[in-house]
């Protein structure tokens, strides 16, 4: 499916002057606040980007990026208005913090970007012009793909103006490709029904942390009789409510920091069971884009039997090869997926449900929040004479340690390494793919 696109979201006017000079506005916490929110957490650099080692200069990026700042879904948007309605229902409250709840209404819509979720967007497009313009020329322009659900479509061309505006509109990419999310589809955790889920080990978790909460918020609001799945709504309001009115959420209030900390566990498990290390059949679901990866770095074609598309990864024009900038956007679940099946934020041992691994690297709000980004640059690096070509991996701005293939200490890997360590991918799953529908 072919398509072409401008901007997608129409921006508020403290947006656009904002994302125009690539300074996304604060929601109004402190960063330390925003990070709590797991998945739902705004992005930000986990690291200050750094320049590749001297002697190197990139030849290639591949960009793989969420989608920004969104609606909640239908069915958690279901649960947090029931839940904020049980709270209301309270006889009494004993607290200045609860005086809002007076003249509440759940307003949140469903699953659409918001606006800053745009403005996220944008601004990434003018970093990644900025950062890679010697990679841009007029015969060699980003080819653009994403996922077919409108939030990805829109944080694709938001990212595309974005890009267009900090080359002075000399250079403004297209969205060219956008897979149908009810077929083959590497850009999209849809095609796995024999997956199962982290609802067991979230519940866990959320009956070590919950109670007292619900206690303590129980004993101020008489009568609301919140249970821990209330307890867990109500703090997933916070983040919700915040981008998407651009101010501090009056449900933020009604938690401490300790106990964000807590909810923040919660994320990590949820994406860590459903989706990456914990879950059997997760990390199979990024093989395919693994493998278009490293189809692009190396020049060769796709080879693959998962879940990419044949017809559009054989044709020249939906998956064109020895270009210099890929960008791909798609969804945090299969991020989370893809970062396994690379062997990114590997594990000592699985995430405990009943107690958080203070040393654990699995963070989620480091890896997927929302515009969230995953970044693959192929270097040309040149030493004692001699020329090589090398990987590198940052994951928000964060150069990925890869001692799967030998990273050297700068978090490269020779090129050959890097397709050698993928062995899992290459080999589509070992046997983990049939294990999807058998």
């Amino acid at each position: 499916m072919l398509r072409k696109g401008a901007l997608a979201l129409a921006l508020s006017s403290e947006l656009v002057a904002a994302a125009i000079n690539n300074t996304t506005p604060s929601l109004g916490f402190n960063q330390t606040l925003e990070q709590t929110w797991a998945q739902y957490s705004p992005y930000y650099p986990a690291a200050e980007y750094t320049a590749p080692p001297d002697g190197c200069s990139i030849i290639q990026v591949n960009l793989l990026q969420r989608h920004g700042a969104r609606y909640p879904k239908k069915s958690d948007g279901k649960a947090m208005k029931k839940s904020a309605e049980q709270l209301q229902g309270a006889s009494s409250f004993n607290g200045s913090e609860y005086d809002f709840l007076a003249n509440f209404t759940y307003d949140l819509g469903t699953d659409d970007l918001v606006p800053y979720g745009a403005a996220q967007s944008y601004d990434a497009g003018q970093l990644h012009y900025t950062r890679y313009a010697s990679l841009v020329s007029e015969n060699m322009m980003p080819f653009l793909r994403a996922s077919d659900s409108e939030r990805v479509v829109e944080s694709a061309l938001n990212w595309t103006a974005g890009f267009a505006y900090a080359s002075n509109q000399q250079y403004a990419p297209v969205l060219s490709v956008i897979i149908d999310q009810s077929t083959n589809d590497t850009l999209d955790d849809n095609m796995c029904p024999n997956v199962g889920t982290s609802d067991d080990e979230t519940t866990d978790w959320a009956d070590v942390f919950a109670p007292a909460i619900a206690d303590r918020i129980n004993a101020a609001a008489p009568g609301a009789s919140l249970s821990n799945s209330d307890i867990v709504n109500l703090m997933m309001l916070c983040p919700f409510e915040t981008v998407a009115n651009e101010a501090p959420s009056p449900f933020c209030d009604l938690f401490t920091l300790d106990e964000f900390n807590s909810y923040e566990y919660y994320g990590d498990l949820t994406d860590y069971y459903g989706n990456g290390y914990g879950q059997e059949l997760g990390p199979v679901q990024g093989v395919g884009y693994v493998n278009e990866l490293l189809a692009r770095l190396t020049g060769q074609p796709v080879q693959d039997e998962t879940q990419t598309n044949h017809t559009l990864d054989s044709s020249p024009t939906t998956f064109p090869m020895n270009l210099t900038f890929y960008a791909d956007f798609s969804h945090d679940n299969q991020m989370i997926s893809i970062y396994s099946a690379l062997g990114l934020f590997a594990q000592p041992h699985n995430l405990d449900p009943t107690q958080p691994d203070t040393e654990r690297t699995w963070q989620v709000y480091k890896m997927v929040p929302f515009s969230g980004r995953l970044i693959t640059e192929k270097l040309s690096c040149t030493a004692d004479g001699e020329t090589g070509e090398y990987v590198r991996i940052l994951v928000n701005d964060a150069v990925q340690p890869m001692d799967f293939c030998g990273d050297t200490g700068n978090g490269l890997c020779t090129l050959d390494n890097f397709v050698e360590s993928q062995q899992y991918a290459r080999l589509n799953g070992e046997g983990d793919w049939a294990l999807c529908t058998d």
